[in-house]
C-alpha cells in the first residue's frame, strides 16, 4: 500500500464444512460461539468475539444456489472462498482481515500497487446477541492477494454500521480467551511473503534469523519456512504448500486451558510458554494459547 499507517487485525476467516462441526469443536475448546449469522450471498458464520474487538469467523456455505449466483455476479468474497475450498478442502484458514476506516481508499491503493483481488463488496446482515436482540451490521470490503499465497486472500473491512446490541456475553470465554495475538504463515520464501503481507497491511517487515515478522498495532504475523515452523512447534504444517497455519490467542491462564482440554477429549501440549492444539475439523488451523498480561 502507498500509505504507511499499519492496519490492525480485524478478524480471521476459517472455512468449515459444517457450522455444527465448527461450533462443537470451538465450544469444546472453551470458546463462546455466537449465534449463526447469515450473509445475503449464500455463506453463513458462527463467530468467536474477543474483548479487544477482534474475532474469528468460521464460515460455511448455507445456500449453494445463492453462492453460485453471487459468484456469477462477481462477488469476490464468495469466489475466493469457493476457490479455497476447491483447492484446499472445506476446512482451513483462508483470509486475514484488517480493519479499515476507508475501504474505498484501500481498494484504490491495492489497485495502484497491483495487489487487488477484485472489486469491492458492500453488504449488510442481521446480528443477534445472546439475549436474542437483533440489529443490522453493515460492511464494506476491499480485497488483496499476495502473489506467493495465491490460494489465500486478505481484505480491509470497514464497519459501516455497528449493531446496537450487547456483545459482552459473547466476549467471555470459558478458556479465558481475551484477544487475537497473531497468525503464523508458512512459505517457501518467507522474506518475499513477509514483504508482500507488509505491503498489504501498510506495515514494515522485520527479520531475525529464519523468522520474518510483520508487526501490526494489535498483533503480529510470523512468516516461517516449513522446517523452521516444525522446529518451533514440533508439528508439520497441516497444509500443502504455502499458507496460513496457526492462530495465536491470548488467554488469562495457560494452565487452566491445559486442564480444561483433556476433559473435552482434546489433545494439547506445552511449547515454550504456550499451549498448542493441532488443527482438527471445524477448527481451521492449529491454535496456540498464550498468556497475556
Amino acid at each position: 500500500m502507498t500509505e504507511t499507517a499499519a492496519r490492525a487485525f480485524d478478524h480471521l476467516v476459517l472455512p468449515a464444512a459444517s457450522l455444527d462441526t465448527a461450533r462443537d469443536r470451538l465450544t469444546a475448546l472453551g470458546f463462546t460461539v455466537a449465534p449463526t449469522g447469515v450473509h445475503p450471498f449464500g455463506t453463513q458464520n458462527c463467530c468467536i468475539y474477543f474483548a479487544d474487538g477482534t474475532f474469528l469467523e468460521p464460515l460455511a456455505v448455507g445456500d449453494a444456489t445463492q453462492r453460485d449466483a453471487a459468484i456469477a455476479d462477481g462477488n469476490v468474497f464468495v469466489k475466493r472462498d469457493n476457490d479455497f475450498r476447491a483447492a484446499q478442502g472445506d476446512d482451513g484458514f483462508s483470509a486475514i482481515v484488517f480493519g479499515s476506516r476507508d475501504a474505498a481508499a484501500d481498494h484504490a491503493g491495492y489497485v495502484a500497487d497491483h495487489l487487488s483481488a477484485g472489486e469491492m463488496l458492500s453488504f449488510s446482515r442481521p446480528f443477534v446477541d445472546t439475549s436474542g436482540k437483533e440489529d443490522t451490521a453493515s460492511f464494506r470490503l476491499a480485497f488483496a492477494v499476495a502473489p506467493s499465497l495465491p490460494a489465500r486472500f486478505f481484505f480491509a473491512c470497514e464497519r459501516m454500521n455497528a449493531p446496537a446490541v450487547d456483545r459482552s456475553a459473547l466476549e467471555r470465554h470459558e478458556n479465558g480467551a481475551t484477544r487475537l495475538l497473531g497468525v503464523t504463515v508458512v512459505s517457501g520464501d518467507p522474506a518475499a511473503t513477509a514483504a508482500e503481507i507488509a505491503q498489504i497491511a501498510g506495515a514494515e517487515a522485520d527479520s531475525e534469523g529464519d523468522s520474518h515478522q510483520v508487526s501490526l498495532p494489535n498483533g503480529c504475523i510470523d512468516i516461517l519456512d516449513r522446517k523452521t515452523y516444525a522446529g518451533r512447534f514440533g508439528i508439520d504444517p497441516a497444509i500443502d504448500g504455502a499458507g496460513f497455519v496457526l492462530v495465536s490467542v491470548g488467554v488469562d491462564d495457560v494452565k487452566a486451558v491445559k486442564a480444561l482440554l483433556p476433559m473435552r477429549g482434546i489433545s494439547s501440549r506445552l511449547v515454550g510458554g504456550g499451549l498448542l492444539v493441532p488443527a482438527a475439523p471445524g477448527q481451521g488451523a492449529a491454535f496456540f494459547f498464550e498468556e497475556t498480561e
